[in-house]
C-alpha cells in the first residue's frame, strides 16, 4: 500500500512555504523544525538595545520626572559610575547573569552601595521586560551573590564630648552659628529639618519645636525646599529651654538660618567648620551624628522607645533602635537585679 502523502502550505514569519511528508508525525517534525528556523532568524535579524541608550532614555522617562530630586541625584549616580562602565558598550539582549555578578565583585565598598547599584539595574531590566525586549531579568538568576561589609555605623559622640560642646556654645562667635549648634546638639533634629526651621516654628511659649519641613542639597549646590520625610516626621518636639537666649526672633515666615532664603550647603559647611573652630573641639563637627548621639541619650535616660521613636520621628521603634539608638557600651550587671526580684540572698549558702 502507498503512503499517504501530505503537502501543506503554511506562513511562517510571514514567508509562505511548503511542507511535505509521508505522515503527520514527519509533517509535524518538519514544520516545529522550520519555525525554530524563522525564529532564530527573526531573533537574528532584530535589532538589539544599547544598554547605555535604554537605560537613559529609562531615567529620563521613567524616573527622573517621578522620584524626589535627591532620589534621581542617586540614580543617576548609580548610571555614571557603576551600570555604564560595566554595561555602557553592550545589548540588553547579550547581558548574562555572569556578567551581572562580574559588576557586583569588581564594586569595592559597603554591600549598601551593591544594593543601591542592584536596585538601579533591576528597574531598568523590568522595564526591559515590559517592552519585550528581554525574556528574563539576569537578575533574577538564583546564582547571583551580593556580598561586602556591612555599611559604617554612625557613631555617637560621647556624654563627655557633648558636655564639651554644650559648656562652650557661649564661645560661639557668630549668632547664627551659635543657633545652629544649640539646636543640633540638644535635640533629635535632622540637619534638614534643623535648616527649615522657621522663626515660626518656635513655640517660645509653650517651649515646643515645629517640624514641618526640609531643606535638602540633592546636587550639593543650591538648598531646595520640601515636606518632612514621612507623615511620622511632621512633629513636635521639646524645646530645651536653656537656649532661648541663643536663638534669634525673626518674621515668622523667614528661615532661622538664611533668611527668605535658606543656607546653600557650602554655607551649611562653612558653618560647621567655624563652630569647630570656635569651640577649640577635637572631631569635625557632623550635623548627623548628633541625631544619633540624642536619640541614644534620650533612650538611655528614659527606657523608654516609644519616647525616643516619638522624637525621632520614625514609624517604627525597629527604625529607632537599628539606626539610632546606639547604647553607651556600659557594662551592666543584669543578673543582680533579677535574682534580687526573684529573691535570691547576694550571698547563697551552699
Amino acid at each position: 500500500m502507498a503512503k499517504t502523502r501530505i503537502r501543506r502550505r503554511v506562513t511562517l514569519n510571514g514567508q509562505q512555504m511548503w511542507i511535505t511528508a509521508t505522515s503527520e508525525q514527519e509533517y509535524a517534525e518538519k514544520l516545529l523544525m522550520a519555525a525554530n528556523v524563522s525564529l532564530e532568524e527573526t531573533r537574528a535579524e532584530a535589532p538589539k538595545h544599547n544598554f547605555r541608550e535604554y537605560a537613559g532614555q529609562w531615567f529620563e522617562v521613567f524616573s527622573k520626572p517621578n522620584v524626589e530630586t535627591v532620589t534621581a541625584t542617586t540614580y543617576a549616580r548609580q548610571l555614571r559610575l557603576y551600570l555604564y562602565p560595566a554595561f555602557g558598550e553592550m545589548n540588553l539582549e547579550d547581558i548574562k547573569p555572569s556578567d551581572v555578578q562580574a559588576l557586583f565583585n569588581g564594586i569595592q565598598g559597603a554591600r549598601e552601595t551593591k544594593l543601591k547599584v542592584k536596585m538601579v539595574l533591576n528597574m531598568i531590566f523590568q522595564q526591559a521586560m515590559e517592552d519585550e525586549i528581554i525574556v528574563k531579568n539576569p537578575l533574577a538568576s538564583k546564582s547571583i551573590r551580593i556580598n561586602g561589609r556591612p555599611s559604617k555605623p554612625t557613631e555617637p559622640y560621647t556624654v563627655e564630648q557633648m558636655q564639651t560642646i554644650v559648656s562652650r556654645i557661649g564661645q560661639v562667635e557668630q549668632p547664627g552659628d551659635r543657633a545652629f549648634i544649640a539646636l543640633m546638639a540638644l535635640h533629635p533634629l535632622r540637619l534638614e529639618e534643623t535648616l527649615g526651621l522657621k522663626h515660626g516654628d518656635i513655640d517660645r511659649q509653650r517651649n515646643v519645636i515645629h517640624i514641618e519641613r526640609s531643606v535638602t542639597h540633592p546636587t550639593r549646590n543650591a538648598p531646595e525646599i520640601k515636606g518632612t520625610k514621612t507623615e511620622a516626621s511632621r512633629r513636635a518636639i521639646d524645646l530645651a529651654t536653656g537656649i532661648l537666649a541663643w536663638l534669634p526672633e525673626g518674621k515668622p515666615d523667614d528661615f532661622i538660618f538664611g533668611g527668605e532664603r535658606p543656607l546653600s550647603y557650602t554655607q551649611v559647611r562653612r558653618m560647621c567648620w567655624r563652630i569647630q573652630k570656635d569651640i577649640a573641639f577635637e572631631e569635625a563637627i557632623q550635623p548627623r551624628r548628633f541625631r544619633t548621639t540624642v536619640l541614644t541619650d534620650i533612650y538611655d535616660a528614659t527606657k523608654d522607645i516609644k519616647k525616643a521613636q516619638a522624637a525621632a520621628g520614625h514609624t517604627t521603634a525597629a527604625m529607632t533602635l537599628k539606626h539610632y539608638v546606639k547604647g553607651r557600651q556600659q557594662k551592666l550587671n543584669t543578673a543582680n537585679p533579677i535574682s534580687a526580684l526573684y529573691g535570691l540572698p547576694e550571698s547563697a549558702g551552699m
